[in-house]
């Protein structure tokens, strides 16, 4: 981890084109973060009625990340952060990334054409954040900053955090039009037809995939008389 390259966020759009795909990064600075759908509406409904949102939007690092906090005394501790899926901002995302002029957004599962489409266009890229590794990822954060629209549950509200070291953080879509997750899927339907046909010719009647005999339970070996 600590030999893995370092990027400052949020990124210029010229940074973020000098991004390669595939490259695995460490995180310094800060983003926005929000778990939650009706925030990404809120955001969109805010953008088509031209009014003020609660925090600095453009230009900016925004993750899809879920935050627990506990607050005391005026100050408030992330307890943890976990990624959560991008796709389901979808209907968003293009609209975000065009009109706020986002450089990065993060999260788990890649994103729709749409937005890979918008994305290429801003000079965006997409840093896949690893599941399962909220310890690690909590561990980076070094300030909860701000935070806006707080009628929301903590995890939909928009927080700006500060960190240091985090990640890892792979480089899933460029901002070219490179996509790891398309990639992969056009894998997949190569390889789906020879999979089909081979497991086609090894299952039985049965439906099992291979040859055990089945033994009768009346056959079968007695352990005691």
């Amino acid at each position: 981890m600590a030999m893995l390259p370092r990027v400052q966020l949020p990124l210029s759009p010229d940074a973020a084109r000098r991004l390669k795909l595939g490259d695995v990064v460490l995180a310094d600075g800060e983003a926005v973060i929000t778990a939650g759908l009706p925030t990404h509406e809120r955001i969109v409904r805010y953008l088509d009625e031209a009014l003020p949102l609660p925090l600095e939007l453009r230009g900016q690092a925004f993750f899809h990340l879920g935050l627990c906090e506990a607050a005391e005394g005026g100050d408030t501790t992330p307890l943890y952060v976990n990624p959560t899926t991008s796709t389901r901002f979808a209907a968003q995302l293009p609209t975000m990334i065009r009109r706020l002029g986002l450089t990065t957004v993060a999260g788990k599962g890649g994103l729709d054409q749409a937005s890979v489409d918008a994305m290429a266009a801003q000079g965006c890229v997409y840093m896949a954040i690893v599941g399962g590794a909220a310890p690690l990822l909590t561990a980076a954060i070094t300030e909860v900053v701000e935070t806006g629209w707080d009628d929301l549950i903590a995890q939909f509200r928009l927080t700006r955090i500060r960190f240091r070291g985090f990640g890892p953080l792979t480089i899933a879509i460029d901002a070219h039009g490179g996509n790891l997750y398309g990639q992969l899927a056009d894998v997949a339907r190569q390889r789906l037809p020879a999979i089909l046909s081979g497991m086609a010719g090894r299952r039985d009647p049965l439906g099992r995939n291979d040859r055990t005999p089945i033994v009768p339970h009346d056959e079968m070996p007695r352990t005691r008389p």
